[in-house]
């Protein structure tokens, strides 16, 4: 009896050393910037999720669904799944949040663990988010929410309702879980640039990223985690040798004790994880177009990569038909709250093209020919409905947010190209603004935003209703030579930059674009300080008063929107094939420039 004892015990001893030397299986199941994409991309008409091999479409959260279930019941050991932020704000679903909590409620349905806060989840302020978030913590729960470096306001009030989810840990700073005999600790950072991408923001502030990191990984190892896991909405980026940089680069390589860094932010697809001093940075692209998997071992205090893969979500995935469901009913609130007010309806189509038009940020902005588009209708739609109209319309690379792919393209197509922001109305997106400046004044803001665009290519811009002659040999602030007003007529006159003067020239963009002229006296270190203007000539103090009114008729502010003139742009243009829909005209085909080099080279 002692002996079968004896043998037992060698038996469980020998199982025991057998399962510390195999370890633990730990799957990271991730995303990151999927910006409420719900529904396939794109057009939205060629989405059919519950069938297979029939669209081209890529993503989907009715597919992403599949996909995550399909991963939790094959995976051996523990899997998790978790999202590095900006998982809001992206398409119309975003503008029912505040009320409806939809998206959390339902990424918890989904089988997502963790997700963390980026930048554009305060789009519509710490107030909004914290709407958003108690509306979606009713039902069936939601996925634990991170933000480690948030700083609270003290003084100012308007970050109150955020600062108390903080407080009854329904955001986190950390989050511990224990599965399979692993304690497994997550933190999440706002990196620096994405804090200075969250202009609303504020009153929260984000402490420096890497002593946050820092203090976090000391926290969860005084807790006792053997695993430690970083969402950081901070990113990566390749330089133009192939050399991997970025703020989540300096992390890995500054922090120790972080074994994995789930990162977002730039958008970046990596098929393979950049391994920085032996941690693992993994990030999926954007939009949900792929879901990462990585594999990890947990053995004798070591985290170990065993595998990483990309997975594709397109149409060879048949879409989980719940969540679809839920996404189908969401679509007819979509309708009946925001579109048919607009007498418009979610799948109807209103403009079609046969060719692609889009702004790639990290591509030839210069040769896009969506950003002129933009521009153009934007210019039409206040010069048909303002009174006085405008004399320039201006937009940015870095808020057009999606492409125009071939086909059929209905309202939510158009409002992922300038789906940013709301404003004091019902209708989402940055209300449509305006300012007039001198022709001094101009032509101080043109040369800056020539100079900030080579440097920082979201800041490039897309103007209509000007053509600007330009030397870029010339000095600092001396090349633009010449700015000639094109009127709505076709006739152009020319901008006097004298000081002396006095006539004034109106610009329009969204309201957030408008704040860039106040920051143009920091860009030039101070060499340029542009006085923004009402018609009278009086100086515009707060730029809510520059919001423009749409129909004076109407009782208050009927405010603008950008995707709203590019349909009503789109929507006047000829129906070429006989089909009923317009065309986008084929003037578009290419890019269509306002600056125009004339150094002697040329």
């Amino acid at each position: 009896m002692k002996k079968s004892l004896a043998i037992i015990s060698v038996g469980f001893l020998m199982i025991s050393v057998l399962s510390g030397q195999s370890g633990k299986k730990l799957t990271i199941i991730h995303t990151n910037d999927m910006h409420s994409r719900l529904t396939g991309y794109a057009p939205e008409l060629s989405y059919t999720p519950l069938t297979t091999n029939d669209d081209k479409t890529t993503g989907g959260f009715a597919r992403i669904a599949s996909i995550l279930k399909s991963e939790k019941n094959s995976s051996s050991g523990t899997t998790l799944v978790v999202d590095a932020g900006d998982f809001l704000m992206g398409t119309l679903f975003q503008a029912l949040e505040p009320s409806s909590g939809f998206q959390l409620k339902l990424m918890k349905k989904m089988g997502y663990d963790v997700v963390c806060l980026g930048n554009h989840e305060f789009d519509f302020g710490p107030a909004k988010l914290a709407a958003i978030i108690k509306a979606s913590s009713t039902g069936d729960g939601i996925p634990g929410i991170l933000l480690s470096n948030a700083v609270s306001d003290d003084e100012d009030p308007a970050d109150d309702e955020l600062t108390e989810l903080f407080t009854k840990d329904i955001i986190r700073r950390k989050l511990i879980m224990e599965k399979d005999g692993m304690k497994i600790g997550f933190f999440s950072l706002m990196g620096v640039v994405a804090d200075e991408n969250a202009a609303y923001a504020r009153p929260v502030s984000f402490a420096k990223q890497l002593p946050a990191a820092k203090k976090m990984v000391k926290e969860l190892e005084d807790e006792g985690c053997n695993v430690i896991i970083c969402l950081s909405h901070s990113g990566v980026t390749e330089g133009k040798s192939g050399e991997w940089t970025g703020e989540d680069v300096d992390l890995a390589r500054k922090v120790k004790g972080i074994d994995v860094i789930i990162s977002g932010h730039t958008h970046t697809r990596l098929d393979k994880p950049l391994i920085i001093n032996g941690v693992p940075v993994v990030q999926t692209g954007e939009y949900g177009q792929n879901v990462g998997k990585l594999s990890l071992t947990v053995s004798d205090g070591k985290v170990t990569l065993d595998s990483y893969s990309l997975i594709t979500v397109d149409d060879r995935i048949a879409g989980d038909p719940v969540i679809n469901s839920l996404i189908e009913d969401q679509k007819k609130v979509v309708t009946g709250q925001i579109l048919k007010p607009l007498d418009m309806e979610y799948d109807k189509p209103l403009a079609e093209s046969e060719f692609l038009l889009e702004c790639d940020e990290e591509g030839d902005i210069r040769g896009s020919n969506l950003g002129p588009l933009v521009a153009d209708a934007i210019y039409s739609y206040v010069n048909r409905h303002v009174n006085g109209g405008t004399d320039i319309a201006m937009v940015a690379v870095g808020v057009i947010r999606d492409k125009i792919v071939p086909g059929l393209q209905t309202a939510p197509d158009i409002f992922r190209i300038m789906s940013m922001g709301r404003g004091n109305d019902n209708i989402p997106g940055y209300p449509l603004s305006k300012v007039h400046v001198t022709g001094h004044e101009l032509k101080s803001i043109l040369e800056i935003l020539l100079l900030a665009g080579n440097s920082t290519p979201e800041n490039y811009c897309y103007f209509s209703g000007i053509r600007v002659e330009y030397n870029p040999d010339k000095g600092l602030l001396k090349k633009i030579r010449k700015v000639e007003i094109i009127h709505p007529d076709g006739t152009a006159s020319l901008v006097d930059f004298s000081k002396k003067n006095s006539d004034l020239y109106s610009i329009t963009a969204n309201s957030y674009m408008l704040e860039f002229i106040g920051i143009i006296r920091k860009m030039s270190k101070g060499l340029i300080n542009v006085v923004p203007k009402d018609s009278a000539g009086k100086p515009v103090l707060n730029m809510n008063t520059a919001v423009m009114d749409f129909d004076q008729k109407s009782p208050g502010t009927q405010e603008g929107k950008e995707w709203l003139a590019i349909i009503e742009y789109l929507s006047g243009m000829k129906d070429i094939n006989g089909n009923g829909v317009p065309d986008v005209d084929q003037k578009y085909r290419s890019a269509i420039q306002s600056f125009f080099d004339v150094s002697p080279k040329k």
